[in-house]
């Protein structure tokens, strides 16, 4: 049984907005997958924030043909596609793909959109390599600390060598006084 206009319509929009949420869009050959496998995806996708879809490709024409962003897509519509919508932690979501496609060595990756540009396998897993949000922020963290670190020490060590400059003045001082006087007998 064929879906009505508004049920295709509302699957439109559907797909709209999880494109607008998206930062990269991979497109994948989910044949032979069962429902469970597909469900299984799903799971695994969901800690990083993305989604996975089935949709026509028809459907998907439409939704992609207006926006720039995505219309690169066009040509990736062949055959049965799922589509994973990559929001948040697309490193997490891309490792959570290969994983499963690991598993179950039953899809096939088409290709990626990201900002208008087809991406290939190859440039997908080198976004999969890039460190995460959190671990950027980490390091970022860790260097501001270093620096500020380092620059406490430095702070520090001018009063300590200042005192010690201070404490060396009459010392010399005594010395300066003793080798005069001693010049002063000398030179009597």
């Amino acid at each position: 049984m064929g879906k009505t206009k508004e049920q295709k319509q509302e699957m439109l929009a559907d797909i709209k907005q999880n494109l607008s949420e998206s930062q990269l869009t991979l497109v994948i050959d989910y044949q032979g997958l069962s429902v469970a496998e597909i469900t299984d995806l799903r799971r695994r996708l969901i800690p990083t924030g993305s989604s996975c879809s089935v949709a026509k490709n028809t459907l998907m024409g439409i939704a992609v043909k207006e926006d720039s962003n995505w219309q690169p897509m066009e040509q990736l519509l062949a055959g049965s596609n799922a589509f994973l919508f990559l929001k948040d932690d697309i490193g997490g979501a891309i490792k959570a793909y290969q994983d499963f496609q690991k598993a179950t060595k039953k899809t096939e990756f088409k290709g990626g959109v990201m900002e208008g540009r087809v991406l290939t396998q190859d440039q997908v897993k080198a976004i999969a390599d890039l460190p995460s949000k959190e671990e950027l922020i980490a390091q970022i963290a860790g260097s501001i600390n270093s620096i500020a670190s380092k620059l406490a020490g430095t702070l520090n060590a001018v009063p300590t060598q200042l005192a010690t400059g201070i404490n060396e003045v009459p010392a010399t001082v005594s010395r300066v006084l003793k080798a005069v006087s001693e010049k002063e007998q000398q030179g009597e």
